[in-house]
């Protein structure tokens, strides 16, 4: 397996191209790509321990308002890959960016981001800045005040 570098705030999540997953060309159906990047996407927010249910507990649904994929290269059935998701931002949405590599030789396979916004759940209305419970979730995040908070002081 290629080694590849994690950007700080990142998690890596690697996984096998399953049958049901391909087309009659045997290459991944293009919608089954958000499927991977929600499962790195949950993986990332577990790491600072805001991931959906902590979200709801919290007042706060983050539905996803945008996304961006570039399909660089096929991948297939059986390919082993690793997708790499790396916050990007947080301050009035959460910006989250993705890298799917071929596990074996490191190659970029496809790359893109999400965009998500906090809604209050009682009033049902977009909250302009990420709520303060984000804030504290993230400062509370070893990895966060090592790459964040240690360039501010």
């Amino acid at each position: 397996m290629s080694e590849i570098l994690l950007p700080p705030l990142s998690v890596a999540v690697e996984m096998e191209i399953p049958f049901h997953d391909v087309d009659t060309m045997h290459i991944v159906w293009h919608g089954h790509y958000l499927k991977y990047f929600e499962i790195a996407r949950c993986k990332l927010l577990d790491e600072f321990d805001y991931n959906y249910p902590q979200m709801l507990d919290s007042g706060y649904m983050w539905p996803v308002i945008d996304v961006q994929i570039r399909y660089v290269h096929g991948i297939v059935f059986t390919q082993k890959i690793r997708v790499v998701a790396t916050l990007t931002e947080w301050e009035n949405r959460l910006k989250i960016q993705y890298v799917v590599y071929d596990a074996d030789s490191g190659k970029r396979m496809t790359k893109g981001h999400t965009t998500q916004v906090a809604v209050e759940l009682d009033q049902r209305e977009l909250c302009l800045v990420c709520p303060t419970v984000l804030t504290e979730k993230l400062h509370a995040w070893p990895a966060f005040q090592a790459a964040v908070l240690k360039e501010s002081t």
